[in-house]
């Protein structure tokens, strides 16, 4: 009898383990309810701070994201600067000279260790940065789920094959998506990000001088004198993703494709008579379905293979390991 008890209790400490292991690897909302309740209103104040002084700020915390997430997941791997021992991301294509707010996340991250040291990993700040982004621009707000901890390394290779390029096929967008999880609706309603931000030359010069599918005075009028044809000419100039309301995060951008205004080639490939024409029409009538989808996307985004529990680490400087 006495044996009988001692295994049912070791029965019972382990499914509690097995739930204790199991809860630690989901992602939520309220992580931080006790362990640091400041961290909303620090990341807030912070990049509300950092949009009011340049509004282009809000698409680069967003886009931070983004490219975090497709390189092994949502785990702060693309904060980490080169060493001479260790390359990082940002030197990969879709990065150099290209992604930027690094210096808000240090400023938040330095703000957050001084109220809770230890405690809020650089991948869940990237993650709550973004979304204040969209809610500061005007866009729709969302719950963010927390708990994901740090890398510990990053990959250069993933970066420069994981990330859709702005020369991209639809079919390719889609394939590229689909590696992460997500669906051809997700990845139409994730482009709707490039309803705020700028864009290189480098990365539309093809798209107004050799596609057909643009509106051919947007071109020549809007984009031609300011991006010239010749390869590393002007390649840094800037063009806003979205002419007509460049820094608020509504539905324009879809009404621009619907008028063949995308600004890159990929963008464009979304209403260019394909799978995805009909939900960029709606889109481009209803900034309400396209918030929503927006909202979902980004979740199901968000949860791409974070690293919980006991996998990672809590960075203290968001640049490097510990």
């Amino acid at each position: 009898m006495a044996e009988h008890d001692s295994i049912s209790k070791v029965i019972t400490i382990l499914f509690l383990l097995f739930l204790l292991e199991s809860s630690s690897g989901q992602l939520d909302p309220n992580y931080y309810y006790s362990s640091c309740p400041q961290i909303s209103d620090i990341v807030k104040t912070t990049v509300e701070s950092a949009i009011a002084n340049d509004a282009r700020l809000g698409a680069s915390l967003l886009r931070l994201f983004f490219h975090d997430c497709f390189v092994n997941g949502c785990d702060g791997s693309i904060l980490l600067d080169d060493t001479p021992t260790f390359t990082g991301e940002k030197t990969a294509k879709p990065n150099n000279n290209s992604v930027r707010g690094f210096e808000v996340v240090d400023q938040i991250k330095s703000a957050v260790e001084k109220a809770c040291p230890g405690v809020v990993s650089c991948a869940d700040i990237l993650a709550i940065a973004s979304r204040d982004s969209v809610v500061i621009l005007k866009g729709p707000t969302w719950d963010v789920k927390l708990g994901r901890r740090d890398s510990k390394t990053a990959s250069l290779q993933n970066a420069n094959n994981d990330i859709p390029p702005p020369t991209s096929s639809l079919s390719n967008l889609t394939s590229k998506y689909a590696a992460k999880g997500l669906s051809a609706k997700d990845m139409v309603a994730l482009s709707g990000a490039h309803t705020i931000g700028q864009a290189r030359c480098t990365n539309f010069r093809d798209h107004i001088y050799n596609d057909t599918n643009i509106e051919a005075s947007f071109a020549r009028s809007s984009l031609q004198p300011i991006c010239p044809k010749l390869t590393g000419s002007g390649d840094n100039i800037l063009a806003p993703l979205d002419t007509h309301t460049p820094t608020t995060f509504d539905n324009y951008y879809f009404k621009n494709l619907v008028s063949k205004r995308g600004l890159l080639h990929s963008d464009q490939e979304l209403f260019n008579g394909g799978s995805t024409d009909s939900q960029v029409k709606s889109y481009s009538s209803s900034s309400t379905a396209f918030f929503a989808d927006f909202v979902s996307a980004m979740i199901k985004m968000g949860d791409i293979s974070p690293l919980t529990g006991s996998n990672g680490e809590i960075r203290k400087n968001c640049r490097k390991i510990n």
